[in-house]
């Protein structure tokens, strides 16, 4: 109590510093703690008032009990197959010497730019039932690509570049010597491998796929448009039982089951994993004088790495071509009709779209890096708490979240249904998580003295923050708002519950599309939005990378 009421008193020296705190802290109760009690609320609810009874469900309806083993084995075997995809490609491009890394990398990751069912459009293009490759190539009539293997496909072409993101800087983090060392005291090649390269980054392993397993639980585009009637999963379950059933109780019922195994993996993840990494990183020289791959093995993992990339191309080319021609599957006359239906009749859901995002970004960059600076260079009161609330909504469904606003932001004391406000805080604290963690690791890099110093001239902790701290944090500045961007245009789990005549997004315009068979004008959505978001990440790159650049100048 003596420390808290001493740091409380240290704090309230700066007045508009401890106004900032609280009115952050407020905010994250408002936006992300409130929505998520009221669907634990919700789900109880009953018509004699509140009860277990919606969960009792649970156990005897096959559908739920489907759905949940459905979603849990899919991202199971989600996770293996991406961290597996992810590390065989890292591991190539990061400890071995071939040809066109650069281009092998930005094909790699092009998947998370895109809207996260693009996989699923395109497999519907190549395997569908007019698919190019199952009816036309093979002749196949009666081949259905919907269910289990068909969500698993999309899942991991959209995810696998997320764990080879996480699996790239772990191994590119270990100390080449040790595998010299080990092969100057006789180990081969695969004893290296099996005795250091792999135990060091089995934290790495791990992390990557409890983060995979995360993202798949809570996807909820590639379920619905793969998943069919015969195999249910959760988040679309969740979804249906709104809007299908009208059932608000049994969805928020189904939020809170889709919320246990994500919230278990992202603690696991942060609290356990988070804590044995194993420091490699001595100082001392590094390169490598050995080899630790054979030529041959070095060609064999490229063939993997380069397949990987083919199905990227090949995807992409499919939606290009797909955007392009008549009817797929039937007429595959060139024409820019498509184009014309998103620019004529679409062009609204456009512009909001990029309102939303433009609106969203800087707001979720600046109060992730304040946040991180909060929690690492000052202490208060109620600090861990709130950096627990403030990246809680990242393992939070994007279904859950949605219904928990609809909750909340739909009566009194604080109406937001069919905003753009809505929208903007959804983005805004969704994504500011992954702000927040690059801020907090860029600034445990920063000698506080130099924020110190600034302060022993007179500055006030916001002074100090915006002249000093920002600058020197740029980097993990534009890395949130790349991020932030890139998901305002691309998310759909949380803001399909939250659009409306008023405000729609074209991630919900290309669900809306593929529901309705018009995967042509999906396809064309999809390259529209694929193209801004390039376009928006390399001009967040020319305004904010220059200064990133030149302050890890300074820096160092």
């Amino acid at each position: 109590m003596r420390r808290a009421a001493r740091e409380l008193r240290l704090l309230a020296r700066d007045p508009l510093l401890l106004g900032l705190v609280a009115l952050i802290v407020a905010a994250l109760l408002v936006f992300v703690l409130y929505p998520l009690v009221l669907v634990l609320r919700q789900s109880l609810a009953t018509p004699d008032g509140l009860g277990l009874d919606n969960y009792r469900l649970l156990a005897e309806r096959r559908l739920y009990r489907n759905a949940l083993r459905n979603s849990v084995g899919v991202a199971t075997l989600v996770g293996a197959l991406s961290v597996v995809i992810g590390y065989v490609v890292a591991f190539t491009l990061s400890r071995t010497d071939v040809p066109l890394k650069r281009v092998l990398h930005n094909l790699t990751i092009l998947p998370i730019v895109s809207p996260p069912f693009s996989g699923a459009i395109s497999i519907l293009f190549l395997f569908g039932f007019n698919g190019l490759v199952t009816r036309h190539l093979l002749g196949l009539r009666d081949f259905s690509i919907y269910g289990f293997w068909g969500v698993v496909a999309s899942q991991v072409f959209t995810f696998a570049p997320i764990a080879y993101l996480s699996l790239r800087g772990v191994l590119a983090g270990i100390d080449p010597t040790l595998e010299d060392a080990a092969m100057n005291v006789g180990a081969s090649r695969w004893q290296v491998f099996r005795r250091v390269v792999l135990p060091l980054s089995l934290p790495g392993v791990a992390s990557a796929f409890l983060v995979v397993f995360i993202e798949s639980m809570a996807d909820f585009g590639n379920p619905l448009v793969l998943a069919g009637a015969a195999f249910p999963m959760l988040a679309p379950q969740a979804y249906l039982e709104i809007t299908g059933s009208f059932n608000l109780p049994r969805g928020a019922m189904l939020a809170v089951v889709l919320l246990v195994p994500s919230l278990t993996a992202f603690a696991i993840q942060r609290y356990y994993i988070g804590r044995r990494q194993y420091v490699t990183v001595t100082g001392k020289p590094t390169s490598s004088t050995t080899k630790a791959v054979s030529a041959a093995g070095r060609w064999l993992l490229y063939a993997g790495v380069l397949l990987f990339a083919l199905v990227v191309v090949a995807f992409y080319a499919v939606i290009l071509v797909g955007a392009t021609t008549a009817v797929w599957g039937f007429d595959y006359t060139p024409t820019l009709r498509h184009f014309r239906y998103v620019f004529d009749v679409g062009w609204d859901t456009v512009k909001d779209t990029v309102v939303i995002a433009v609106t969203s970004t800087p707001v979720s960059g600046l109060l992730g890096m304040l946040i991180a600076f909060l929690v690492v260079r000052r202490a208060f009161p109620g600090r861990r708490p709130m950096e627990f609330l403030s990246i809680l909504n990242f393992a939070v469904p994007g279904t859950v979240v949605g219904i928990g606003y609809i909750l909340a932001f739909n009566a009194p004391p604080l109406v937001l249904t069919g905003t753009l406000a809505i929208l903007v805080l959804n983005f805004v604290f969704r994504y500011v998580p992954v702000g927040i963690q690059n801020g907090i690791a860029v600034l445990r890099q920063i000698d506080p003295s130099i924020e110190e110093a600034a302060q022993n001239l007179g500055a006030d902790g916001v002074t100090t923050f915006r002249r000093v701290t920002l600058p020197l944090i740029a980097p993990a500045f534009f890395s949130g708002l790349v991020f932030a961007f890139v998901r305002a245009m691309t998310a759909i789990s949380a803001a399909i519950f939250l659009v409306s005549a008023n405000w729609n997004l074209m991630t919900v315009q290309i669900l809306n599309q593929v529901g309705s068979g018009r995967l042509g004008v999906a396809a064309a959505f999809s390259i529209v939005l694929l193209g801004i978001v390039l376009v928006a990440v390399g001009v967040i790159g020319a305004l904010v990378g220059r200064r990133a650049e030149a302050a890890a100048t300074v820096r160092f």
